[in-house]
């Protein structure tokens, strides 16, 4: 509402304040958005760590978005180290989870990754489990 303007006037703080407290009550939609606000600066000042906080706990959800997210971290090494196996972990998690994007990257990632690189983030897909 205040981050579009639909009905109030546009407000970063508001829209923060009212998002994070969505956000602090466990909605995964909520925790993705706070995360990136942290990441773009919006409302907040640019914080890759809180970014990775709230992108993670949407993750852990089995937020699609976050987890195609976390894809990008890994692989950039954007707010966590850079790990190509768990880059393509959490883009097959969010693959399973409908986002076809990740689909496409995962694809791509292969191709530069061993089979044991590939082997090993397979098995980590497997054994992750979403935690409410």
């Amino acid at each position: 509402m205040y981050y579009l303007g639909k009905g109030v006037p546009k407000d970063e703080v508001q829209s923060v304040y009212w998002t994070r407290k969505a956000a602090e009550q466990g909605n995964a939609n909520a925790q993705s958005n706070v995360g990136g606000m942290y990441i773009a600066g919006y409302g907040v000042p640019k914080d890759p760590v809180q970014w990775v906080y709230w992108n993670r706990k949407a993750a852990e959800q089995g937020h699609a978005g976050a987890q195609f997210s976390f894809y990008y971290s890994y692989y950039l090494g954007k707010g966590v180290p850079r790990d190509v196996v768990k880059a393509y972990m959490w883009s097959n998690l969010a693959a399973a989870n409908g986002n076809n994007e990740a689909r496409l990257k995962r694809e791509e990632l292969e191709k530069q990754m061993t089979r044991e690189q590939i082997a090993e983030a397979q098995r980590l897909s497997r054994e992750w489990k979403p935690q409410k």
